[in-house]
This record gives C-alpha cells, sequence and structure tokens, in this order.
C-alpha cells in the first residue's frame, strides 16, 4: 500500500539580490542546505554568464539564529558545488562575526543595508535657549538662494562597451548610445537607455523602489532594481528586442513592452 505523499514547499529558501557593483547577496531566509544549493544551481543553469563562479555574500541576518560552524560550513561546500563562489558574510551581529572567523571569511557590512531601512542616528539634546525675537519672514529670493541646487542626471554619450562600469552615484543616468554584452551601468535613481541594452542595468542600486529602467531595445543579461533581478531567459520572449519599461510593484520586478 502506498503511503501518503508529503506536501511539496514551493516557496524560495533563499533570497537572491543583485548589489550595486554586481556581486550577488544571499539572504538565507530557511537554512535547508539542500534547497539552498538546488535553488542556486538552477540559478547557474539558466543564465551561467552571470552567475557561474559569480561571487556571492552570505546574510545569516533573516534566521532566528545564527547557524554553527558545521552548518555553514556545508552551505559553503554546497554553493561552491552549484557553481558559485561565497566570499564573505554579511554582517549583523556578534555571533555572525565570530562564524566568519570559524570559516575564514570576511564580514562585509554595507551589504545589509539592501535589506533594511536605514536607520536614523540618535541626537543628543540640545540645551534650552532664549525664544528668538520674531522676524519677518524672508524674501522669495533668500529662500531660494539658501535651497540647495538638485544634483543634475549622469549622461553618457559614447556607448557602455563589454567589461565597463558606468555608475551614476544619487543620481540619474542617461545612456545616449547602446549597453554591450558584458558592460554595466549602475545608478542609485533611474536609468534610461536611447539605444540597445545587453549587458547589465542596476537601477535603485542603494534601494530606491521607485527607480526605473527605460530602454529602447530589449535583450539585456540582467535588470535590477533595488536589488530584485530577472535575467534574459526570465522575460517573455515577445518582449526581446522591443522598447521596455521597468519597475517595482509590491517587491515583484515588472517589465512591459512602451510604445
Amino acid at each position: 500500500m502506498s503511503g501518503t505523499a508529503a506536501p511539496v514547499s514551493y516557496e524560495q529558501a533563499g533570497e537572491l539580490k543583485i548589489g550595486q557593483v554586481g556581486i550577488a547577496n544571499l539572504r538565507v531566509r530557511n537554512l535547508d542546505v539542500a534547497q539552498l544549493t538546488r535553488e542556486m544551481r538552477e540559478r547557474v543553469e539558466r543564465a551561467p554568464r552571470l552567475f557561474g563562479r559569480a561571487a556571492v555574500i552570505i546574510d545569516f541576518g533573516g534566521l532566528a539564529k545564527t547557524p554553527d560552524a558545521s552548518t555553514a560550513q556545508a552551505l559553503l561546500d554546497g554553493l561552491l558545488d552549484a557553481g558559485v563562489i561565497p566570499v564573505a558574510l554579511a554582517y549583523g551581529t556578534r555571533e555572525t562575526e565570530l562564524l566568519a572567523g570559524q570559516l575564514g571569511l570576511p564580514l562585509l557590512a554595507k551589504f545589509r543595508a539592501q535589506y533594511e531601512p536605514d536607520q536614523p542616528a540618535p541626537v543628543a539634546p540640545e540645551p534650552l535657549a532664549p525664544a528668538p525675537r520674531p522676524q519677518a519672514p524672508a524674501s522669495p529670493a533668500a529662500v531660494a538662494s539658501t535651497t540647495p541646487a538638485s544634483r543634475p542626471g549622469l549622461v553618457q554619450k559614447a556607448p557602455v562597451r563589454s567589461g565597463q562600469q558606468l555608475y551614476a552615484e544619487n543620481r540619474d543616468l542617461t545612456v545616449l548610445s547602446t549597453v554591450g554584452a558584458g558592460a554595466e551601468v549602475i545608478a542609485d535613481g533611474s536609468i534610461h537607455i536611447y539605444g540597445t541594452l545587453r549587458g547589465r542595468a542596476l537601477a535603485g542600486a542603494k534601494g530606491n523602489t521607485d527607480a526605473r529602467i527605460f530602454c529602447r531595445e530589449f535583450h539585456a543579461e540582467l535588470v535590477a532594481i533595488a536589488g530584485n533581478y530577472k535575467v534574459l531567459e526570465d522575460v517573455p520572449r515577445e518582449l526581446h528586442g522591443k522598447p521596455v519599461q521597468v519597475w517595482l510593484e509590491k517587491d515583484q520586478l515588472m517589465i512591459a513592452a512602451q510604445d
């Protein structure tokens, strides 16, 4: 007599996001070494040019408890076998720091910022001062002179060729030509490409979920907004070669054709 089949879970054990410099960041949500290894192997098989032998940062911050060294080492071995190279742990707690030492890996603190909102630094209370005397409101000209000017977007006129990386810090990026295969364009704001996109485009690199990507001809190896990504193999074929817009909607990366 056959037994009842065990229920199948389709929830991913690890959330893979693409960092500001193209390094993959694996935030472990379920410490199932076999499932994490299988998911990573599938990613490598779908997009070997992107993920084959790619550097990966491991983030255990999504777990209630930091794993022990033997379990963490088993995960590192599994990821290596899947075809990627774990290079560091994302800093989280004192336990993570100790674990990194046991594994012989460095800690990288900045990758945690992609998952967690910035926390404002505590402000020390200021001593009470006498109330200021009433003053006449400033003139519009005076107000305008004290308002800082917004930083203009970065405009790239020449093609971005294979092996090149272009980064627009704290602003939008506009490419008037093409982004070749193997090239990478990154912006903390939105990205506008007035030609063919064949390489990688990463918008909202510091976590701006309102950033968007626009291009005239879509053949991208990878597009990402605030770390949420899709590779070309995940995009419907009817969008290949078309003008598209990429945006985030409820943490889902959306791609649609544009007129």
